[in-house]
This record gives structure tokens, C-alpha cells and sequence, in this order.
């Protein structure tokens, strides 16, 4: 595979650094990437220097949170200005809301038992690479892990962190339509990330798409790594039913985790690829 579009680094929940992330890409035959960190910018600078070391081709890349039907949903941006004060704007109302985020799982956690959960969290964000972001729900449980309130990260998200549970905090993000519009403004291609993973019933994934699209999205991540292939194939159908692109990406956030650089399920053949509209595009960390 020479295409990632979808990878984290220590900018948010990622274990490696930026640069890092575009060397190991590098070594596994990428030579597309688009660094998508949660919620920051804050990784590109960086990931751009190494990649034009390595001459790899790096896409301005974001994965923004936001909420739609009552769950947390993200999407994708490729391709923007990273100067647009639209999304700086948006990055910044983002981040504090990561904080106040962070801040509220910790008190939750401590009424249940488990104090000193967003300092210790922080610690395990440090020892990966300081951030000025907040630390995301993996830091948290790996300080569950560590301070052995729960067996393993599985059980942390299954027990306290995973959708719908106690640490599923998501008050802060904007709506689906403000965070496509304002990846709009900023000039980005906007995708729908993992639309398998939402609990969703099969009539409201649909209703979700048809809601991304009239925000002004543009294609449906199809391939999201090693995710079933029936999954795969289920979302190709929508892509094909909607007249979406189809984007493709590990979702890599360390070694040997549940994705890897590069390693996906292949996209359908007959499915328009995103990625083609970059090939034109000519960006600095200066857009």
C-alpha cells in the first residue's frame, strides 16, 4: 500500500512522534500520508519536515470531533489551509473543550473511586512526548491499567471509557454541520471517518451519511485497517448508493496495536479513491 489517510501521533492519542510516524510510514512503502491527529494541528510542522527529508508526499490532514443524533462522530479533513482562522478558531474552541473534557472524566472517575485520573494521565501523555493538548481517553486507561483499577486497556474502554460509559464525555465538540462547514471554509476534502464504528442502527448510519453529505461532505472513509470485510463491502454499497469518494487509512495510533501503518483491507476497485484529487495539490505548512 503506498496511501495512508488516516494516522495519530503524540500531538494527540498517538504513541509516537510526528516525525516518527512519517519515518515508520516511510519504511513500510507509504509514500501518501495524511496525519490526521484529533482535535490539533499541532503534529503537520513537524511530519512535514521529515517527509520532505524522505521525499513522501504529506497531506495536510485533522480529525475533528463532533456530535450528530446524540453520539460523538468524527470527520476527516485533507488538503486545507492550515492558516484558515476559521478552523484555528475552531482547533482552539476544541482543545479547551478537550481540557474541560479531560477535567470532567477526572472528576467522574474520582466519585467512583479512582482519584488522581487526569494527573496520571497527563504523566503517561509526557512519557509518550509532551503535548499542549489535553490527554485523550487512551492515557486514561492506561493510568486505570497502571493504578489497577481495571486488567487492561479493553477492559478500561468496555468498563469506563467507551461509548455510551462514564468517560464518554462529549458536551464540548461542535455540531456535525459547524465541523464540516468549517473544514469547508478551510479549503479541506472532508470524509466521514469509521462509520461502522458508531452503534448504529443500519437506518440511522444512513441518516447519518445523508446528513454528512448535505453538510458539504465528500466521501466515506470505505477502509479503516484490518476491519471486517464485510464491513468493508457494506460501506462501499453506501459509498456507491450516495455517489461519496472513498477515502482509506489505518487509523495507526502505536506498534503493535490493532492497525499498523499502511495495512488496510483493499478498497473496492470500482470506487472513486479521494486521495486522486490530491495529486495536484501543493501544500506547505505556509497554506
Amino acid at each position: 500500500m503506498n496511501v495512508d489517510l488516516h494516522c495519530h501521533s503524540t500531538a494527540s492519542d498517538g504513541a509516537l512522534a510526528p516525525a516518527v510516524v512519517v519515518a515508520r510510514a516511510h519504511e513500510r512503502g507509504v509514500r501518501m500520508l495524511a496525519l490526521t491527529d484529533h482535535d490539533t494541528l499541532e503534529g503537520l510542522d513537524e511530519a512535514r519536515v521529515a517527509a520532505t527529508a524522505l521525499d513522501m508526499q504529506l497531506i495536510n490532514g485533522v480529525e475533528l470531533s463532533c456530535t450528530w443524533g446524540g453520539a460523538t462522530i468524527h470527520v476527516l479533513g485533507y488538503g486545507f489551509a492550515a492558516t484558515s482562522p476559521a478552523l484555528l478558531q475552531a482547533i482552539a474552541e476544541l482543545r479547551d473543550g478537550r481540557w474541560l473534557r479531560a477535567e470532567e472524566i477526572d472528576k467522574r472517575l474520582e466519585a467512583k473511586g479512582m482519584p488522581g485520573a487526569l494527573e496520571g494521565a497527563r504523566a503517561i501523555q509526557q512519557e509518550l512526548g509532551d503535548s499542549g493538548n489535553a490527554p485523550a481517553r487512551p492515557h486514561f486507561a492506561e493510568f486505570l491499567v497502571r493504578a489497577g483499577h481495571v486488567r487492561d486497556r479493553a477492559e478500561a474502554f468496555r468498563k469506563w471509557l467507551g461509548s455510551g460509559k462514564l468517560g464518554d464525555v462529549k458536551q464540548h465538540w461542535p455540531t456535525l454541520e459547524q465541523a464540516v462547514g468549517t473544514l469547508r471554509e478551510a479549503g479541506a476534502w472532508v470524509s466521514l471517518a469509521h462509520a461502522w464504528q458508531y452503534d448504529f442502527t443500519r437506518s440511522k448510519r444512513r441518516k447519518l451519511i445523508a446528513a454528512f453529505i448535505q453538510a458539504g461532505g465528500h466521501a466515506l472513509e470505505v477502509v479503516n485497517g484490518m476491519q471486517p470485510a464485510e464491513q468493508v463491502g457494506s460501506l462501499a454499497i453506501l459509498a456507491r448508493e450516495f455517489g461519496l469518494l472513498a477515502s482509506v487509512g489505518s487509523d495507526f495510533h502505536a506498534p503493535g496495536d490493532w492497525s499498523e501503518l499502511g495495512m488496510y483491507r483493499p478498497l473496492p476497485d470500482d470506487l472513486p479513491p479521494l486521495w486522486l484529487r490530491f495529486d495536484h495539490v501543493q501544500q506547505s505548512a505556509a497554506l
